[in-house]
């Protein structure tokens, strides 16, 4: 495809800045496109630092606001989305999340088809396949096994609903007669360096005296480093411009996970942390059936109390059972149809994301230092 062009929603996030880096090395890319609602300083910076014989643009925007969408897609040829709200814990408002992660999806394949965009790339989640319940066992698990969330909790439901406008959209007819491949990518819990959940724990634990908090003990996943996910997404977009390949790639979804040990949420946090001392803690947990049932009553307080006060427990029976299933995937379609492997060894991912985490615990002593002086 000469002299072609890519936007990227969620440019400015954890794994969009990730996709930029490797899109700036594809050959005969024109333009990247770089959406996001705001860009913080340092990411433009970077950005501005990338530039090459590649243009990088960089479009400051609301994924609801249609105007800005289609003025995006205009003579773009490939929309890598991965924009997205993501609330496991059910802190943000069930309107916004499924305004930004369903009805923004929608509207930006409208755009598409309008501005004559034939790839569609979409960022789902290993979430929208389940876990349904902590008891059910799913190891390996792969893409002919048609699993399914039947969660109604905002995060995967609206990516579930998402992943499905996506999927069927493949085939469309575009305005300029062409047609509209669509694929989705499933990542299993991404980790590296930049990681919001993995700096909340780590910032927890060094004021908790350098222990980190059990909380998925019971837990066996497959974790995926942020680099793979970006590679994956390469991948997928050189798939489907290859013609001989789109037809049967398009309207497909693919796990993505990559050679990290399968291992518990909270032995991840560790095993990247270890060397800057931080340990896992020790005390006893409570029984896996009773912490569930206790978020079921705390769900049913905070119900309660709606008309007159907003309760947010701590926990509820979603994130309990997120956080403590056995559900790993392979990435052997990935593999077959997009001719994926992971670009960076478990042992590079670990190297990579300790050393982030190094200047976490460095910035965190200074600060100590600066506040006790």
């Amino acid at each position: 495809m000469a002299g072609w062009s890519c936007l990227v929603t969620g440019a400015g996030g954890f794994l969009g800045h990730r996709i930029i880096r490797l899109l700036l090395e594809e050959k005969e890319l024109q333009e990247i496109r770089a959406l996001d609602k705001v860009f913080r300083p340092e990411l433009r910076e970077e950005f501005s630092k990338l530039q090459s014989k590649i243009k990088l643009t960089m479009l400051e925007g609301d994924i609801l606001d249609e105007q800005c969408l289609k003025r995006a897609c205009q003579g773009t040829s490939v929309v890598i989305h991965t924009a997205s709200v993501i609330d496991i814990i059910g802190v943000i408002n069930r309107e916004t999340i499924m305004n930004v992660n369903l009805k923004g999806t929608q509207l930006l394949l409208e755009a598409c088809a309008q501005a004559s965009v034939p790839i569609f790339i979409y960022t789902s989640t290993v979430e929208v396949a389940g876990p349904n319940s902590y008891s059910e066992i799913i190891q390996n698990g792969h893409e002919d096994e048609h699993l399914e969330s039947r969660w109604t909790t905002s995060y995967p439901y609206s990516k579930k609903l998402a992943e499905k406008a996506v999927l069927a959209a493949n085939g469309w007819a575009l305005k300029n007669g062409g047609t509209l491949h669509t694929c989705a990518l499933r990542p299993m819990y991404i980790y590296g360096e930049g990681s919001a959940f993995l700096y909340g724990h780590v910032y927890k634990a060094l004021k908790n005296n350098g222990i980190l908090k059990q909380s998925s003990k019971f837990s066996v996943a497959n974790p995926v480093y942020v680099g793979n996910v970006a590679w994956a997404h390469i991948l997928a977009l050189r798939a489907l411009q290859d013609p001989k390949k789109a037809s049967s790639i398009g309207g497909q979804f693919y796990y993505i996970s990559d050679d990290t040990p399968h291992q518990s949420y909270d032995n991840l946090n560790y095993n990247l942390s270890k060397e800057w001392g931080l340990a896992l803690e020790s005390r006893m947990s409570l029984p896996l059936c009773l912490k569930y049932w206790l978020a079921f009553l705390l769900e049913i307080v905070s119900f309660l109390l709606s008309p007159i006060y907003k309760y947010e427990p701590p926990f509820n029976r979603h994130i309990v059972t997120l956080l403590n299933s056995v559900f790993t995937f392979s990435y052997k379609k990935a593999q077959r149809d997009l001719g994926y492997e992971p670009l960076f060894s478990w042992e590079e991912a670990k190297q990579k994301t300790a050393e982030w985490i190094g200047s976490i615990v460095k910035e965190y002593k200074e600060t100590l230092k600066t506040k006790t002086h």
